[in-house]
């Protein structure tokens, strides 16, 4: 590729999703030069995270962003409950956790993201670069120094070096493709399809229903709209598809009779579904010389528990503070005053990141593997149980699930991680 354009900064990031989008809010919050490139052109796409946890909006709420977050369209979460085998049961309570902030926040990532490149710009160091895709990493002797991109609005090749990339470009991540770094995704036997219905659909922010013929889960996300996903045996999408839409819907039903009405009048088409392959992984590596990776481009989350977007602010929140003090050790000399030399951040001064987060991590997806494989007899074998035994289960199930204290264990993981994550707001230069 032969250059036109060249763009400098401390940081590169890679990715506008809300782990990118917060922390090139952060770093320009912080005084750092940094430049932001995502792929897409607008915003205005369908993603897959609606859910952000307690932790998050906690995180939220210390980077001052909260009150203008909670003016976009959204829905809440406080209490959560599963239909089991008919039988209604508490799976969720969040008013038992040690926050301010005792709920969920479920919203569409658009408004989301505009916000916070919108905030990010009130700060000079700050530079937006939408329709860019990244093609591959500048490397020199001292590591990664760069990227080089594409320009698609302005139809030129385009190179932005800096002090360190950020590979905040997802499960797919074309920064951490081209470091060689494997993924590290392990084998899922489930699958989910994504769909939308009228909220009105069932009731409710937060709910799921486990049948004999399926599994359901539903939630809104603001603005009248239910997200709906049903988890299915992995490789039977196709087989379902081939038996058409009415057929699908019929299956659906069956699940919950109650969205029936929204089915037939709002499910017309599968281009109206999308499956999500809910496969976890957490890459080898997540720090090199002048490379970062954050969120899904280091460590796919699978959807139980709603933790992708968590874990991508979490990840982004220890980066601030582990970016700052690298440049601020690393990239200038004497007392701070000299200007930066560009080259890359060692891997060293990088490593406080991924020995915070990596543990954290684990511990979550662990977690999610464990409910998968639970959730994963259901779908394969709920049909085959004896009705004696389900009711037997239900109404041990309905008095014991909501007094376990692994329950409660549970709920305060997944709400802030084991390792309660803080906004390092000493940074700040404002």
């Amino acid at each position: 590729m032969s250059t036109e354009h060249v763009e400098t900064a401390d940081v590169v990031v890679v990715g506008g999703g809300p782990g990118g989008a917060v922390l090139s809010y952060l770093l320009a919050r912080s005084g750092v030069e940094v430049a932001l490139v995502e792929r897409a052109a607008t915003f205005d796409r369908e993603f897959r995270g609606f859910g952000y946890t307690p932790g998050a909006v906690e995180l939220f709420a210390q980077m001052d962003l909260l009150p203008k977050i909670l003016r976009i369209d959204h829905d809440t979460i406080r209490h959560g409950e599963f239909t089991l085998y008919g039988r209604p049961v508490s799976v969720l309570d969040f008013s038992v956790l040690d926050t301010d902030y005792q709920y969920a926040l479920l919203m569409e990532q658009p408004p989301l993201l505009e916000l916070l490149v919108d905030e990010a710009r009130a700060y000079d160091g700050f530079s937006f670069f939408p329709a860019t895709t990244v093609t591959d990493l500048v490397t020199e002797e001292a590591g990664v120094v760069g990227v080089r991109a594409h320009d698609r609005a302005n139809d030129r090749d385009i190179e932005f070096r800096g002090s360190l990339v950020v590979g905040a470009d997802g499960r797919f991540s074309t920064v951490r493709s081209n470091a060689g770094i494997d993924p590290g995704l392990s084998e899922s036997a489930l699958e989910l399809v994504w769909f939308k219905l009228p909220s009105e659909a069932v009731g409710g922010a937060s709910q799921g229903r486990i049948e004999r013929d399926g599994l359901l889960v539903y939630f809104g996300v603001g603005g009248g709209e239910l997200q709906v996903g049903w988890f299915i045996e992995k490789g039977t999408y196709p087989e379902l598809r081939a038996a058409g839409i009415d057929a699908f819907c019929d299956r659906l039903a069956a699940i919950d009779p109650r969205i029936e009405p929204a089915l037939d009048a709002h499910l017309t088409s599968f281009s109206q579904c999308s499956l999500l392959d809910i496969s976890p992984g957490i890459a080898d590596e997540w720090t090199r010389d002048g490379l970062l990776l954050i969120g899904d481009a280091a460590h796919v989350a699978s959807p139980i528990g709603a933790q992708g977007n968590a874990l991508a602010i979490q990840d982004a929140a220890v980066a601030h503070e582990t970016i700052t003090d690298a440049l601020e050790r690393e990239g200038a000399t004497g007392d701070g005053g000299d200007e930066r030399d560009g080259s890359a951040l060692s891997a060293a001064s990088l490593a406080s990141y991924e020995s915070r987060r990596r543990p954290a991590i684990e511990e979550i997806i662990g977690l999610q593997r464990r409910s998968e494989r639970s959730l994963s007899l259901f779908v394969k074998h709920g049909d085959k149980l004896p009705a004696s035994l389900i009711t037997f289960f239900t109404v041990v199930a309905a008095a014991a699930i909501p007094r376990s204290r692994l329950l409660q264990k549970a709920i305060e993981r997944f709400a802030f991680g084991p390792e309660r994550v803080t906004v390092e707001t000493s940074r700040f230069v404002d």
